[in-house]
């Protein structure tokens, strides 16, 4: 995996807001609606958003597109079929493009699956979250460790390529028991695991119930030591850590996220959505309206729900490359950071990460965190930062 190659790499990033549930951990962007979703006028809305999109920065070859949210997998074939038609009618869509879907294993049909295929889908990505019946109660979700792992088998069956994501450092949970678990999700997972570890954000039912002392998660050295755990395993099964909670066999990273990583340029599309669009030799931070129903009106009204459409400063730029870049194992350019920036990273503090074991350069010169460095990744980016 070289880092700067796919240099004009270009990803399609559509959001679908909605969920059968919402998850007590859950902080992203994602809404519940009891009333049936108007899913065509919404398809319709995506297409305008899309088309003034691409009027900004038009004749791009999209690599890459991704449908997350929320859960996706609720959408209807017909619809991500009509987004793609959409994309495919303003942009250029690469022959080897990765298009990938996020899905929930209780919205997982075969049928429903064959659809996504048939509509140019080539990738799916699962939300297991657990293989623990216990656990995946506890985190609020809606099915058992057997249906998660029906659905792998129906991914399986359907696509070349496929992932599934699972969350670590949960409560009471001891390295021994994590090891098991991840061994045997190992066993189901063909070249792509994202495993992340429990982190309670604020304004969710997990904050309050941290905050109150009935929500206990594993204290640093614990969490250290499953971190530790995850690495050691998956490296074991060839599946190395390509980024801080996403591993891979080589050559099976997800094309898409490496395009937020490396500082490329992707579109935003739908509620919630953010973008960084290349135009006129600047960089355009974007970002739509997070209400799915105010995104619709203003789409309606006005061709796009953009509520945020700002010039990145080059600071604000290399920040950006640098917070990014440094998530990854192939580290980063330190002249592309310098040409961003208009200035070189400071000697002295790379120094002193390197002393202390937490960065290194490689033979090609390229800056990366070690894997010492990686459990405290936010001091070493906001030490060379500062």
């Amino acid at each position: 995996m070289s880092g700067d190659s796919n240099a004009r790499a270009f990803g399609v990033y559509v959001h679908w807001p909605f969920c059968l549930s919402k998850c007590p951990y859950c902080d992203f962007n994602s809404h519940v609606r009891h009333a049936a979703i108007d899913e065509a006028r919404f398809v319709r809305a995506f297409a305008s958003e899309i088309a003034a999109t691409a009027a900004r920065v038009p004749g791009r070859t999209v690599s890459t597109i991704f449908f997350g949210g929320g859960t996706p997998s609720l959408m209807q074939p017909s619809s991500v079929q009509a987004i793609l038609d959409a994309i495919a009618k303003h942009w250029t869509i690469a022959p080897n493009g990765e298009v990938t879907l996020e899905a929930n294993p209780t919205s997982v049909e075969a049928t429903r699956f064959r659809g996504y295929r048939s509509a140019g889908v080539n990738r799916v990505s699962l939300g297991v979250q657990a293989l623990d019946d216990a656990a995946l109660k506890e985190l609020g979700r809606l099915h058992s460790a057997q249906e998660a792992l029906d659905a792998v088998a129906v991914a399986r069956s359907i696509f070349d390529r496929y992932s599934f994501d699972l969350i670590y450092a949960r409560p009471k949970q001891t390295p021994q028991a994590w090891a098991s678990e991840l061994t045997r999700a190992i066993a189901q997972a063909a070249e792509h695991l994202s495993l992340y570890q429990l982190t309670i954000e604020p304004d969710t039912p997990f904050a309050a119930l941290h905050k109150a002392g009935k929500l206990v998660i594993p204290g640093d050295d614990c969490a250290r030591d499953l971190y530790d755990t995850t690495q050691d395993i998956c490296a074991r099964a060839g599946l190395p850590a390509y980024e801080v909670s996403n591993h891979a066999r080589p050559g099976a990273e997800c094309r898409h996220n490496l395009v937020y990583w490396r500082g490329h340029e992707y579109a935003g599309v739908g509620p919630g959505a953010h973008g960084r669009l290349n135009i006129d030799g600047g960089r355009q931070a974007t970002a739509t309206e997070k209400r799915p129903e105010a995104w619709l009106m203003r789409v309606e009204s006005l061709g796009h729900g953009f509520v945020t459409d700002e010039p990145l400063t080059r600071e604000e730029q290399a920040d950006e490359f640098l917070l990014m870049g440094l998530r990854l194992a192939e580290g980063i350019d330190p002249q592309r950071y310098a040409a961003m920036a208009g200035r070189n990273l400071d000697p002295k503090r790379i120094t002193i990460l390197r002393e202390e074991g937490a960065l290194e350069t490689t033979a090609a010169g390229r800056l990366r965190v070690t894997p010492a460095g990686f459990p405290v990744l936010d001091a070493v980016v906001a030490d060379l930062a500062a």
